[in-house]
């Protein structure tokens, strides 16, 4: 196994060794809603790693609603129960990492509604950023560049002229992930790249027209290949 899945592992396990003993703390102090916690130093300290490893755990709870941060307050315990909390916790302990094919899928079905929704709501702020991304990934293209990075945030910029800020989240989500795995998987190449200028050009055409029927058959097309490669089949 390589060195960075391994490392990647590890930080994963640590991460959840750390929710499980916020879990455990709240529990045992019978913390309620609104209850504030320990300072990340404390936390730190007691739990005998990194702030920065706290500050992750916290971060990954607040995301599932666990925990919220107040600036210049502290942390405190969600507007939840302790049934419920810990439910929660429990399921974000059991998710596990996100394979390629998974990434694929769940990349597709946000893509279709967030190149709709752009098409509907974009403004020409949005169109104006969707249109430079556009040039740099052609640019990169053109010149046999590796593009999978101005690829994405070109998706990215749909994805935010979609207007909805929890699909525009879950694509930043999964867009780190995502640039691992085509780099790993080496999905993409010249020829593809160039190609995929076209495909690119298209979608943002139908986005500039604000043709959503459009947008979503162009975009189901930009991924027919993709698609093709992760589950070899014919589509």
């Amino acid at each position: 196994m390589k060195l960075e899945i391994l490392t990647k592992i590890d930080h994963i396990e640590t991460q959840n060794l750390i929710i499980s003993k916020i879990r455990d703390y709240i529990n045992f102090k019978n913390l309620e809603p609104g209850d504030k916690l320990p300072s990340e130093r404390m936390m730190s300290e007691k739990f005998e790693t990194s702030r920065n490893n706290v500050r992750e755990a916290i971060q990954r709870l607040e995301f599932y609603g666990i925990l919220r941060s107040i600036p210049q307050s502290g942390t405190f315990v969600a507007n939840i129960g302790v049934t419920a909390l810990n439910g929660i916790i429990d399921g974000v302990l059991r998710l596990e990492q996100p394979d390629f094919k998974s990434l694929v899928e769940t990349r597709i079905l946000l893509e279709l509604k967030t190149s709709k929704l752009a098409a509907l709501r974009r403004t020409d702020a949005d169109l104006k950023e969707i249109e430079g991304a556009l040039e740099a990934f052609s640019k990169k293209a053109l010149n046999g560049e590796d593009a999978v990075e101005e690829d994405l945030l070109f998706h990215l910029a749909i994805a935010k002229a979609a207007g909805n800020s929890t699909l525009n989240t879950l694509m930043l989500m999964i867009t780190p992930e995502i640039i691992i795995n085509f780099e790993k998987h080496h999905v993409c190449d010249k020829k593809s790249s160039l190609i995929g200028i076209e495909e690119h050009s298209a979608i943002f055409k139908a986005i500039k027209e604000k043709n959503p029927t459009e947008v979503k058959e162009k975009m189901k097309l930009h991924f027919k290949n993709l698609y093709e490669y992760c589950y070899n089949v014919k589509i």
